[in-house]
C-alpha cells in the first residue's frame, strides 16, 4: 500500500527540502520528490508542516510510573514506548541500573516478551552497571557494585543474547579480558560512572570503546592538572559520548562548551525515569527533575523537549540539534535505516509542530 506524505519543509538529517513529498510502500521509503509532480487528484496525500527524522532515546529507564527494574514486563515497555513516541522517539534503548542478576535477568525477559508481543520501537537493552566505579556511583546502589570475573559476564550475555545491546561500565574497574569479551558479542561498551585517569580512559578509547555515558556526570572530571575522562573525551578525536540537557545533569553553558568541542561527537539521551516508592530507586519528582535517596537519579525529559532545551538554551543550530536526537544516536548504535529521511529507508519520521 502507497502513502505520500507531503510538508512545507522536510529535514533529511542532512539538509532540508522544501515543498517536497515522501512516498512510502510496505514502511519503506520508495522516493523523495518535489510535490508539485504528485497528481493532487488521483492521490491521497497527508500534509504537514514539517517532517523530521524521528527521535532515538538509548537510556531511559521507565514512565508512566512503571519503572522497569520494579516492573519487569511487557506491559512496562508498553507503556515506555507510548511516552517516547508522544515526545518524538520512535524507537527506545529501555536502560536498568546497577541491581541483582535477578532483575537483569527478568529485564531480559521482559523485552523477549515485548517482541513476541509485537511491540514497537524496543531496540534491546541497556545495561547501567554494576561493574562501575564504587567512587563515581551516583544513585547507584553500593552494595552491588563490583570488578566481574569472566564467568558471570559470560553468564549474563549467554542469557541476553540478542537482548542486550549495550553496557555502561567502568573500565578502570574491568580487566582487558572482560572488555574484549563483551566487545566480541557484539555489545556495545559505554564508559560511565567512570574515576578513570585520564591516560586509562584515553587507552580505553583507543582499545574500542567507542562511546560514554552522561557528559560530565558520575566521572572523573576535567581539572587543570588531572584532566580526568572529561577531558579524554574532548581529546580522542572518534569517541562519542551522550549528555542530558535538562539543565540539572548538566548546565547549558557546559553544553555550549561540549559541543564547541565535540561538536558531531555528541548526542542526547533522556536518561529519563519515572515515580516509583519500591524497589532499590525509589525515584521521587523534585520540580521538573527526578531524586532517589535525596541524590539527583534521572531527568523527567522527553526527546522534543530535550531538542527543544539544546535550540533554547544551548544556542546550538535546529539541524544540528535534530540530528543529536537521531542521527549521531543511530551512528552509536549502527543503524543505518535510522537518523535519516533517504530513499531505501525505513519511513521513520515525526512531525515538528510549531516550528
Amino acid at each position: 500500500m502507497q502513502q505520500i506524505f507531503s510538508a512545507n519543509k522536510i529535514f533529511t538529517g542532512t539538509k532540508w527540502l522544501t515543498d517536497h513529498s515522501i512516498i512510502v510502500e510496505d514502511e519503506i521509503i520508495v522516493d523523495i520528490i518535489p510535490s508539485a509532480q504528485i497528481n493532487q487528484s488521483t492521490n491521497k496525500i497527508t500534509n504537514f508542516q514539517t517532517l523530521v527524522p524521528s527521535f532515538i532515546d538509548i537510556q531511559i529507564y521507565g514512565a508512566q510510573g512503571k519503572l522497569l527494574a520494579v516492573q519487569p514486563n511487557a506491559d512496562a515497555l508498553f507503556s515506555l514506548y507510548d511516552y517516547c513516541s508522544s515526545g518524538g522517539a520512535l524507537h527506545f534503548m529501555p536502560t536498568v541500573a546497577t541491581n541483582s542478576y535477578d532483575v537483569f535477568y527478568k529485564c531480559i525477559d521482559a523485552v523477549k516478551d515485548y517482541w513476541q508481543q509485537g511491540g514497537k520501537g524496543c531496540l534491546g537493552l541497556h545495561i547501567e552497571g554494576p561493574w562501575i566505579n564504587k567512587i563515581k556511583r551516583g544513585a547507584h546502589i553500593e552494595s552491588f557494585i563490583h570488578s566481574p570475573n569472566i564467568d558471570e559476564v559470560k553468564k549474563l550475555l549467554d542469557y541476553g543474547k540478542g537482548i542486550i545491546k549495550i553496557i555502561t561500565l567502568a573500565p578502570e574497574v574491568c580487566s582487558e579480558e572482560v572488555i574484549e569479551f563483551i566487545q566480541l558479542n557484539n555489545i556495545i561498551i559505554s564508559a560511565g560512572h567512570s574515576n578513570a585517569t585520564y591516560q586509562q580512559a584515553t587507552n580505553a578509547f583507543d582499545n574500542g570503546i567507542k562511546t560514554a555515558t552522561h557528559l560530565f556526570n558520575a566521572m572523573s572530571p576535567l581539572q587543570h592538572r588531572e584532566p580526568g575522562m572529561v577531558g579524554a573525551i574532548f581529546n580522542h578525536p572518534t569517541v562519542m559520548s551522550s549528555i542530558v540537557p535538562d539543565g540539572y545533569h548538566v548546565d547549558f553553558a557546559a553544553i555550549r562548551i561540549a559541543k564547541k568541542i565535540m561538536k558531531e561527537r555528541l548526542f542526547v539521551i533522556t536518561d529519563a525515569v519515572t515515580e516509583t516508592s519500591e524497589g532499590f530507586y525509589p525515584h521521587h519528582l523534585a520540580g521538573d527533575k527526578y531524586e532517589s535517596n535525596n541524590i539527583l537519579s534521572g531527568s523527567a525529559l522527553t526527546m522534543m523537549k530535550a531538542f527543544k532545551n539544546l535550540v533554547q538554551y544551548c544556542d546550538i543550530e535546529p539541524d544540528e540539534a535534530l540530528r543529536m536526537c537521531s542521527l549521531y544516536p543511530a551512528q552509536v548504535l549502527g543503524l543505518n535505516d535510522l537518523g535519516k529521511i533517504e530513499k531505501g529507508n525505513k519511513a521513520n519520521f515525526i512531525e515538528l509542530e510549531n516550528f
